[in-house]
């Protein structure tokens, strides 16, 4: 995870490492102490720097000392790793960008010190920012407008109590100046640190290529999407699983008035869950019921695990002023296919397949992409795909009862979340965010409670269907 230097000074020391290190580690607040990690050491304490610079800031002569002190840095990391984990949940009440296009820094305004951890990552220029147990409260809007080097930021639950924000950038950045301090007319803590312009070629391909943030996205192995499991042969219920899409720090679609496309997903999500479940015909599963992000190798996976018998994921669409955002409307039905059947469904399919870079993983190299082409054409072969399109068609029809369906209201197109082999799958755009009139509905939960009746009404006839010519459900 190389490609940039830090710059903060050294507890022994006035003058800044500047040698190219790891990620840069910042401290959770320690009181009157100070912890080192590698060469790097933050001071977030309450108390004035002063205060910790006498009992740590001085250079040791004497070994006997020095032991002393390590033995008291290790007693203290023992203590405060226990700590830690009773220490209550920080908030992000504010964040700033300030600065200029050669040095930008970025400003988090924190309730209480947390240990943050910063890496860079390529194809496209990001940075991120791991912050365990924060959540953040910061007006609508932040981060949506760039400054500087930065052309957006967005934040949110990457895992469970794990909080991340990720930076764009305009191009090659290093981290330099990363501090924690107390904030000067508050109780709080004021997170900071300086992205200078650096040339391509020392950034490198990605600061963070085999850090934790890729541990997220746990793929399959090679040979699973090409190999469904076997199903429970004498099972009472159909497994259908409800894919809410983004999630945490991935927002997906923004309205006018900030109306967010995972709040709504997730919403209509819930609400399907339990008209489904009301029934009693079917096992209902969720890949996630609550505001946290999910990889889509993660979705695929849980699906493939669970042996489901439906994958129904769940969106919402925006569309820029210059590509009709106010005259497009309505929701639309997509299925999985290697050639997108229209441009539309093309930049959808790549809109919503980069959603793992939104929240910061690495992207996927070229020959992932290549055996990615390699099962979608293998996967067309396949009975699922009919399956897919039966239930595209009933969907059609029990929805445009209820709802409003676009022009063009079935597409398809090469969706990785689709990439099922074992299991019928559809993505269902619900709607434009873009659109006056939809956002209003979307953002309705009367609406939420008839487009989800409209989807279980689909699926109920789904299953009655196959029930009737197989007698499996």
């Amino acid at each position: 995870m190389y490609g940039f230097t830090g710059s903060v000074a050294s507890p022994f020391t006035e003058k800044a490492s500047q040698r190219p290190l790891q990620s840069v580690t910042l401290l959770r607040q320690t009181g009157e102490y100070d912890l080192t990690c590698r060469t790097y050491v933050i001071n977030c304490a309450r108390k004035p720097r002063d205060s910790v610079q006498q009992g740590m800031g001085t250079r040791i002569g004497s070994l006997i000392l020095k032991g002393a002190i390590l033995l008291l840095a290790m007693l203290m990391h023992a203590w405060l790793h226990g700590a830690a984990r009773a220490a209550p949940e920080a908030t992000a009440t504010a964040a700033h960008l300030s600065g200029n296009k050669t040095r930008t820094t970025f400003r988090l305004d924190l309730t209480a010190g947390v240990t943050a951890e910063i890496f860079t990552l390529a194809n496209p220029y990001r940075v991120i920012v791991d912050l365990p147990d924060v959540s953040f409260r910061l007006p609508d809007g932040t981060g949506q407008t760039g400054h500087g080097l930065v052309a957006a930021f967005r934040y949110g639950l990457f895992a469970e109590r794990k909080a991340r924000v990720v930076i764009d950038t305009a191009g090659p950045v290093r981290i330099e100046r990363a501090a924690m301090t107390a904030a000067p007319r508050s109780d709080g803590i004021v997170f900071t640190f300086d992205m200078v312009t650096t040339a391509p070629e020392s950034f490198g391909a990605g600061t963070g290529a085999g850090k934790g943030a890729e541990a997220e996205r746990k793929a399959p192995p090679s040979d699973a999407a090409a190999m469904p499991p076997e199903k429970t042969l004498q099972r009472d219920k159909a497994v259908i699983m409800i894919d809410p899409g983004h999630g945490g720090i991935d927002g997906g679609a923004v309205s006018a008035s900030n109306v967010l496309e995972k709040d709504v997903v997730l919403a209509v999500a819930k609400q399907l869950g339990k008209q489904l479940g009301t029934t009693g015909r079917y096992d209902v599963r969720m890949t996630r019921a609550s505001d946290v992000f999910i990889s889509l190798d993660q979705r695929v996976n849980l699906s493939l695990e669970q042996g489901v018998d439906l994958f129904i994921s769940l969106h919402a669409d925006s569309l820029a002023e210059d590509r009709g955002a106010r005259a497009i409307r309505g929701a639309t039905i997509y299925t999985l296919s290697e050639r997108a059947s229209d441009e539309h469904a093309r930049r959808m399919a790549e809109k919503e397949n980069a959603s793992d870079l939104v929240a910061g993983l690495k992207a996927p190299d070229i020959e992932e992409d290549e055996q990615v082409t390699g099962i979608l054409i293998d996967l067309m072969k396949r009975e699922t795909a009919n399956f897919s399109a039966d239930f595209s068609n009933t969907l059609v029809n029990k929805m445009k009862r209820k709802v409003a369906l676009s022009r063009v209201p079935q597409r398809a197109a090469a969706f990785k979340v689709l990439k099922q082999t074992h299991a019928p799958s559809v993505l269902i755009e619900l709607g434009y965010l873009s659109h006056p009139e939809d956002e209003k509905l979307l953002n309705s939960p009367d609406w939420h409670k008839q487009v989800a009746s409209s989807i279980a009404s689909a699926v109920d006839a789904y299953f009655a269907k196959r029930t009737a010519t197989t007698g499996a459900p």
